[in-house]
């Protein structure tokens, strides 16, 4: 799926945003946010940056994103429950926010139950993100 780079930067900061609803950053949070910052073509230090500042930066609003189209909104949300559950937990503040992300675009709260259902049945190793099917269009 190509997007465009205020999708891209949209869907970075978006998952940033999700990752500090817990107060605080798995190494497995961090090692899949540099994957996914990578794949969506931000420098690898520039990612590094905002996974370590994301906690304590209190000027970056957690407005959900909305995004240009249904079907990428969808992705986002399975990716930021596989982010989420990659620390062994989904914590209530993420599902909350990952809720509103789906209020914004316009995706009822059935699809989101579902898809929080089907990842969390996957075994960790066998969640395939849905970043790595997306290509930011310059």
């Amino acid at each position: 799926m190509d997007i465009s780079v205020l999708d891209g930067s949209s869907y970075l900061k978006g998952l940033l945003l999700l990752i500090r609803k817990d107060h605080k950053i798995s190494k497995d949070e961090h090692t899949l946010m540099t994957r996914i910052g990578k794949t969506l073509g931000f420098e690898k230090t520039f990612v590094e940056n905002a996974i370590q500042e994301i906690l304590n930066n209190r000027y970056i609003t957690s407005t959900p994103p909305v995004f240009s189209s249904r079907e990428l909104a969808e992705k986002f949300i399975t990716d930021g429950f596989i982010i989420a559950a990659s620390d062994s937990e989904i914590h209530p503040h993420e599902e909350s926010w990952l809720i509103s992300v789906a209020g914004k675009n316009n995706i009822d709260q059935e699809w989101v139950s579902n898809e929080k259902k089907n990842i969390l049945q996957k075994k960790k190793h066998e969640r395939q993100l849905e970043v790595d099917n997306i290509k930011v269009i310059y």
